[in-house]
């Protein structure tokens, strides 16, 4: 591996900010589906970060190492009319909050748009080195 430069690490930071816009998203889009069963309920998930450490320049960026499901129990709701009703009367519901959810997309899009400016920064700083030469 070559020496890692800040466009390197940008882009390992854009990459694991995207994977955790993505699973926000993806959570949003499944909140208040239903299930006939409690196994079958949506159930959120999550990015896991890692640092990913170059012992060469001692220079530490980030990963994502996994993506799980959390284990949030599904709600249960009475609703015998539904057509996805168990014997009891009972649908399933995903453990979704909007809100936090919500609050995860404008996190990580914040994360993303900070890396953005500083690459534009680093752009413009070597744009203007070499127009001192």
């Amino acid at each position: 591996m070559g020496q890692m430069t800040i466009f390197d690490l940008a882009r390992r930071g854009m990459s694991a900010q995207l994977v955790r816009m993505n699973a926000a998203a993806s959570n949003l889009a499944n909140a208040g589906t239903v299930s006939g069963s409690e196994d079958g309920a949506y159930r959120p998930v999550r990015a896991v970060f890692a640092e990913d450490l170059d012992r060469a320049t001692g220079l530490a960026s980030v990963r994502v190492s996994a993506v799980t499901r959390e284990n949030a129990p599904a709600i249960r709701e009475h609703n015998p009319d539904h057509p996805l009703a168990d014997a009891n009367g009972d649908v399933w519901t995903s453990p979704v909050d909007e809100n936090a959810e919500m609050v995860e997309m404008l996190e990580s899009a914040r994360q993303y748009q900070n890396l953005v400016e500083a690459l534009s920064t680093a752009k413009q700083l070597m744009l203007e080195t070499m127009r001192m030469k």
